[in-house]
């Protein structure tokens, strides 16, 4: 089986370490998909989709991403979508939104990933629900309830969690978090980023 991927480095690595049971192939961008059609499936982790051009593949197209959804991409039928944050393509489960025909099993029945089908929303579940804990110990800091240090050490002892809210914005990257939220505050302002949150992000981006 070969597949075919665009990828960052850290994406890259993550997803082709101790999965040598398939022969992976490396390009630069989702443009040159077009030029490898036998293929069995495509990854798309750079974030530079041609999307319509994917449906002429006739071959599952699996793409990074977290915030948007299928339906808002208009993506043809043989594309799903997944969470590329850093640290999930390395795990053995994944969650996975778009229609998952026999072609998609088998892939990751190769690849060794079990497949969770959620529905098409922003997040997912796992993303969703860290970006919340994330944001509610921002606004705890805040507060001034405790320092980052001593949030992150309470809330890996008290929950078991195997990093605290602030060890996992800087794991998975604050501004794919503040994105998570603020895409989410949309639709209800629950989700509405800290703003110590969106005061660190603003820092970095400037």
């Amino acid at each position: 089986m070969q597949i075919v991927v665009a990828a960052p480095d850290e994406q890259w690595e993550e997803l082709v370490k101790n999965r040598p049971q398939v022969e992976w192939k490396r390009v630069y961008s989702g443009n040159e998909f077009i030029n490898n059609k036998t293929a069995d499936a495509y990854f798309d982790l750079a974030g530079n989709s041609i999307l319509q051009q994917y449906a002429s593949l006739g071959k599952p197209v699996i793409i990074d991403s977290v915030v948007e959804t299928l339906k808002e991409l208009n993506a043809p039928q043989n594309m799903l979508r997944i969470n590329g944050w850093p640290g999930f393509l390395q795990r053995p489960h994944w969650e996975i939104a778009g229609f998952c025909s026999e072609q998609v099993k088998s892939v990751f029945e190769n690849l060794e990933i079990q497949l969770h089908v959620v529905a098409d929303e922003p997040g997912f579940i796992a993303a969703r629900i860290i970006a919340m804990i994330v944001n509610e110990a921002y606004l705890a800091l805040g507060d001034e309830v405790s320092s980052k240090s001593e949030i992150d050490t309470a809330m890996k002892l008290g929950t078991n969690y195997p990093f605290g809210p602030f060890e996992w914005s800087v794991a998975l990257g604050i501004e794919n978090i503040s994105a998570l939220l603020e895409k989410l505050n949309k639709e209800d302002n629950r989700y509405k980023p800290a703003d110590l949150l969106m005061k660190e992000v603003n820092k970095k981006t400037t």
